[in-house]
């Protein structure tokens, strides 16, 4: 049996990873597009001046100052 060195070992999972992440990637491209396709365009954009849900929590540090 032929044990591979530790930098081959490295190499080839550093090979995975980088295939893993930009078949991640497609994936999510895909479906932002798809996301975007599906809802109208009125809706994609957001009010300027919207303010949270009042039954939302407020994380903000300093929530008397806006």
């Amino acid at each position: 049996m032929i044990s591979r060195g530790k930098t081959e070992k490295q190499a080839a999972r550093s090979a995975r990873l980088a295939a893993a992440l930009r078949e991640n990637l497609k994936r999510r491209k895909a479906q932002a597009r798809g996301r975007a396709q599906s809802r109208p365009e009125d809706a994609a954009k957001p009010a300027a001046n919207s303010r949270p849900e009042a039954s939302a929590p407020d994380f903000r540090r300093n929530r008397g100052s806006d």
